[in-house]
């Protein structure tokens, strides 16, 4: 039996216990964060009470404690959770290598007025505004209009001012309006199933447009076409990141990579591949070896 430590207990860790188990892993609950942790002989870990991590916890300070006395392999290390969570290098990244990205314009702050309407003048209105690396859709907004555009710069300068923020910049791109929102997973450079997700009908209508389910958006499994798993796989294998959730956006004439995530939340089985978990055991096996 292989011991599998995961940093959080939500609906990733609820959904995969029981068909790891049947796998022969074991997933146990291994908070790193809103706890004391001692640093003496009394730590909570022994360093042999587990073989393998699933994801590096995603507050990266208390992974590092975590990192060093649980020291086991990670399916998704630091390293890459650092990757994905960096918008504006994955852009970049992927637009090197000539895969399709949103129009982007990366803001490290502070930076002049005449500058910030130089960028606005950039785009068609309306344009998004995003934290460079937070997730869920945090801080995500959209400017019609310079003034408001300005206004959300304002507001992002003011949180930049607490020095206790590491990270000081945040994108500005292009909106694709009436955009299909899909979340691929691959899985060891194979595409093993994907969702689209879509706010309700009514959410739409009341101005709601950021299709995040943890903002209320329904995902439901599709089989996608070549062209979209292909850029999906290329995707993880630019990023070299061995389990990836890859957020597509699709219009009715252009397929863009929108985000990563190196720590995907695992939908219900029924919305992927059949041999989904059979997979994710085998890529875990891997790791602790």
């Amino acid at each position: 039996m292989i011991d599998l430590a995961v940093a959080n207990d939500q609906e990733t860790f609820r959904r995969m216990r029981e068909p790891l188990a049947e796998q022969g892993i074991r997933a146990h609950h291994v908070p790193a964060s809103e706890r004391v942790v001692s640093l003496g002989a009394d730590e909570p870990w022994s360093a042999d009470e587990y073989d393998v991590g699933y994801v590096y916890p995603g507050r990266l300070m208390e992974g590092g404690v975590a990192d060093a006395l649980l020291e086991v392999p990670w399916l998704n290390d630091h390293t890459a959770v650092l990757t994905s969570r960096n918008k504006a290098e994955v852009l970049a990244r992927l637009g090197r290598a000539d895969l399709p990205v949103p129009k982007s314009v990366y803001v490290s702050n502070d930076v002049r007025e005449a500058d910030l309407a130089a960028v606005f003048e950039r785009f068609d209105p309306p344009v998004v505004v995003k934290p460079n690396s937070t997730t869920r859709g945090v801080g995500v907004a959209k400017a019609h209009d310079l003034d408001s555009f300005l206004g959300i710069c304002d507001y992002l300068s003011l949180v930049h001012d607490y020095r206790a923020t590491g990270d000081r910049s945040f994108l500005v791109q292009e909106y694709l309006p009436d955009a299909t929102d899909y979340r691929v997973m691959v899985l060891e450079g194979e595409c093993v199933g994907a969702v689209e997700r879509r706010l309700p009908a009514d959410a739409v209508a009341e101005g709601q447009w950021k299709h995040n389910v943890h903002r209320g958006a329904e995902a439901t499994g599709v089989d996608l076409p070549d062209r979209s798993r292909n850029l999906a796989e290329a995707v993880a294998a630019e990023l070299e990141i061995p389990f990836l959730g890859v957020d597509l956006l699709e219009t009715d004439d252009r397929l863009v990579v929108n985000e990563t995530n190196a720590r995907p939340t695992i939908d219900d089985e029924t919305k992927y591949e059949p041999n989904f978990y059979d997979r994710l055991a085998a890529a875990i096996r891997t790791r602790r070896q």
